[in-house]
């Protein structure tokens, strides 16, 4: 009796008003152009290390590898939510189907969630090249790499299935205003027609393992990196190896600093306010940052990002000596 119910209750909300960030139109404008040229920016940024990667065969190494995955990992989380974004800036209604919130629910959150076992992945790698130099070779092969990659998207986007059929099933009959300019379960649970305290429970509970465990393991990896790096004799030596594992930690400061304000405990009464300007840095600051950071602490990178740039001048260049 329960289940039909449920479909029924559901059905009344045929889709959710965005709220995003309500203002005049002019800021509204504003808003607009700052975070396209923010979109722009972010896409170039990553597919410039990508296509470094691919082009610059000194690159062909598990750590840039990983790096080059975690860039087309970003590209697509940050495009799961600003277009949406954007158009519900220049746009009247702000609407977003309820399958489309959903999917958007799902996207997001699982590109979030690979993203946390690829800077595991990227911190289990620069462990073993640090600690362990003599078994570096053997054990982080690019093929091996490539496997291991291919796993953090293959399990990030089986973890999100249960959260998301949870909060779907629970039953939307009015109103259908997030405010957010995003679908984040926190307020999608908040409209629920009856009280989901085990659904609240069960996504906070998953949501604390995954931060946490992914978390611990990334900091007990670089604790060991530390020690090990400290041990060494030349202040040269360690001066490489940190920089080497700056623009790592760096990231994962970024990121995890933000997630664990939101998500820990996503029905705890953070104001809305708060709740948009920590989603919009993680979700859309961090995936620009991050090609910044990595690019300017590294000097194969940089490098390589130089003949890139060297190349597409060249090839601009072809067609007018013609």
């Amino acid at each position: 009796m329960k289940t039909p119910g449920r479909k029924n209750h559901s059905n009344l909300v045929s889709e959710f008003i965005l709220l995003g960030f309500p203002c005049t139109s002019e800021i509204q404008l504003f808003l607009f152009a700052l975070f396209s040229v923010t979109y722009v920016l972010t896409l170039i940024g990553n597919l410039c290390i990508i296509c470094a990667v691919r082009l610059d065969h000194h690159l062909h190494t598990p750590m840039y590898i990983l790096l080059a995955n975690f860039s087309f990992l970003e590209i697509w989380y940050v495009t799961s939510t600003v277009p949406n974004m954007l158009a519900n800036f220049i746009s009247e209604k702000k609407t977003i189907s309820f399958s489309g919130c959903f999917l958007q629910f799902y996207f997001f959150f699982s590109m979030g969630t690979t993203e946390t076992f690829v800077l595991s992945i990227m911190a289990f790698d620069r462990y073993f090249a640090i600690c362990r130099p003599l078994h570096y070779p053997s054990i982080m092969t690019v093929r091996r790499c490539i496997r291991m990659g291919t796993c953090c998207w293959v399990c990030g986007f089986s973890c999100f299935l249960l959260p998301v059929y949870l909060i779907s099933q629970l039953p939307f009959c009015g109103p259908n205003t997030i405010d957010h300019f995003l679908c984040d379960p926190g307020p999608l649970m908040k409209l629920s027609c009856v009280p989901a305290p085990a659904t609240e429970v069960t996504c906070a509970v998953f949501n604390s393992v995954l931060i946490f465990s992914t978390f611990l393991f990334i900091t007990t990896s670089y604790t060991l990196v530390i020690r090990a790096v400290l041990r060494v004799p030349s202040a040269e030596g360690r001066h490489k190896a940190f920089s080497t594992c700056g623009s790592h930690l760096a990231v994962v400061s970024l990121f995890y600093g933000s997630i664990m304000v939101m998500y820990v405990s996503p029905t705890a009464g953070n104001p809305a306010g708060i709740q948009k300007i920590v989603t919009l840095f993680y979700s859309v600051l961090t995936p620009l940052f991050n090609p910044l950071i990595y690019s300017l602490r590294n000097k194969e990178m940089k490098e390589a990002l130089r003949k890139l740039l060297r190349t597409l001048i060249f090839a601009q260049g072809q067609p007018l000596k013609n």
